[in-house]
C-alpha cells in the first residue's frame, strides 16, 4: 500500500510540472511563439530538455559554468538578454550563478513546488523557456543566488571597443559627479 501512495504521489508532481510547464506561455504572455517541432529543431536536445520541459543539465558539466569572459548572457531560445557578465559569481553549486539581473523585464519568476520543497522557479519572459531557479542563499548586496542551466543560456562577448566605450563613459560620470577619474 505504502509502494502504491508513494507512485500515485510521484506521478501526481510528474504531470502537474508537465501542465505547469506546458501553461508557462500562456500566463506569462510570451512574445515568441512557436511549435514544439519548431523549437526541437531549433534548439540541442539539451536546450530543449531545460528550456521547453523544466529539465536539468548535471551539476558541473554546463559550458558556461567557468566562463570568465566580459559580456551578456542571453537565453539560448529566443536571443533576450538576460544578466551580465558581472553579476556573475562562483558559488560553488555546479552551475552558473548570478547575484542578480541588471535585464529584469526579460526574467520572470513563479512558485516551483513540483520536488515536494517550494522554489523560485526563473524563465525567460520573451519565450517562458525555463532557465534555473532564485535562491535567497546568495551574497550581499541582493541576498540572491539565481542558479541557471547553462543549457539554456548563450553568451554575447563583449567586443574590446564597447568595454572601451564604457570605461571613459564611466570616468566621465565620475568627473561630473566630483569623485574624480578614478583606476579600473
Amino acid at each position: 500500500m505504502k509502494t502504491a501512495v508513494t507512485i500515485c504521489s510521484l506521478a501526481m508532481l510528474v504531470s502537474c510540472r508537465q501542465t505547469v510547464v506546458e501553461n508557462a506561455e500562456k500566463t506569462m504572455g510570451t512574445n515568441v511563439e512557436k511549435t514544439d517541432a519548431e523549437w526541437k529543431a531549433q534548439l540541442t536536445p539539451m536546450q530543449y530538455r531545460v528550456l521547453r520541459k523544466a529539465g536539468t543539465e548535471r551539476a558541473g558539466t554546463g559550458a558556461l559554468l567557468h566562463n570568465k569572459q566580459a559580456g551578456t548572457y542571453t537565453c539560448a531560445g529566443c536571443g533576450a538578454e538576460l544578466f551580465a557578465s558581472g553579476e556573475k559569481y562562483e558559488s560553488g553549486c555546479g552551475w552558473p550563478s548570478f547575484y542578480q539581473t541588471s535585464h529584469a523585464s526579460n526574467i520572470a519568476e513563479r512558485v516551483d513546488s513540483s520536488v515536494g520543497m517550494r522554489r523560485t522557479e526563473v524563465l525567460c519572459s520573451n519565450c517562458g523557456g525555463h532557465l534555473g531557479h532564485v535562491f535567497e542563499d546568495g551574497p550581499q548586496p541582493t541576498g540572491q543566488r539565481y542558479c541557471i542551466n547553462s543549457a539554456s543560456l548563450g553568451f554575447k562577448e563583449e567586443d574590446r571597443i564597447s568595454r572601451q566605450a564604457q570605461r571613459s563613459e564611466l570616468r566621465a560620470r565620475r568627473r561630473a559627479s566630483g569623485q574624480g577619474a578614478h583606476r579600473e
